[in-house]
């Protein structure tokens, strides 16, 4: 038995080093989602956060959704998958994404000072000369939406470990005459 006394010690101290517990994986706190948001912010392991905002109406029918991650200096997250989808509540996909832009900046730089991304990134890494990066994506969601739909971005891999991300829930706000986020 004492043999075995080093290497468990070793473990539980290695249990301790991330404390990370995800926050309200799904954002509707109630069955009818009436609250109005809008935004909602997800905080993932070390620093690194999502925010979504409410959604713009698009001309011809749909939704754009923003989507901005924030990455402290010398962090860095990998997407597990390149397509951001939209489903029924807690339900089958409907519709995927088209990525109308991709831009990144550091804090620390004026914000008129962006790097327009092409396609979609494999990995996102913070920039070395800002104490944080942001990468902004609007996300656009075309043709005719449910009353109520949930957006789940993709699982991000940190220090190679996984972890979801918030569903972010919208829903039609006929008060409004718009789509809006809700809890």
């Amino acid at each position: 038995m004492r043999r075995y006394a080093p290497l468990s010690l070793l473990f539980a101290l290695a249990a301790c080093g991330d404390n990370y517990t995800p926050v309200d994986l799904y954002q509707a706190k109630t069955p009818d989602c009436k609250n109005w948001a809008d935004e909602s912010r997800f905080d993932l392991p070390k620093g690194i956060s999502v925010t979504a905002t409410a959604p713009a109406a698009l001309p011809e029918g749909g939704v754009e959704i923003g989507l901005v991650y924030m990455l402290p200096r010398n962090t860095q997250t990998q997407f597990t998958s390149r397509a951001f989808k939209i489903s029924q509540p807690k339900g089958a996909p409907l519709a995927t994404a088209e990525i109308a832009s991709i831009y990144q900046r550091g804090t620390s730089a004026r914000p008129e000072i962006v790097e327009v991304i092409k396609e979609m990134p494999v990995l996102m890494v913070a920039t070395a000369t800002s104490d944080a990066t942001q990468v902004r994506f609007r996300l656009q969601f075309k043709g005719k939406l449910p009353e109520r739909f949930d957006f789940t971005p993709p699982v991000m891999v940190i220090n190679r470990d996984r972890y979801p991300v918030r569903t972010f829930t919208y829903r039609y706000f006929e008060d409004r005459k718009a789509y809006g986020m809700c809890s």
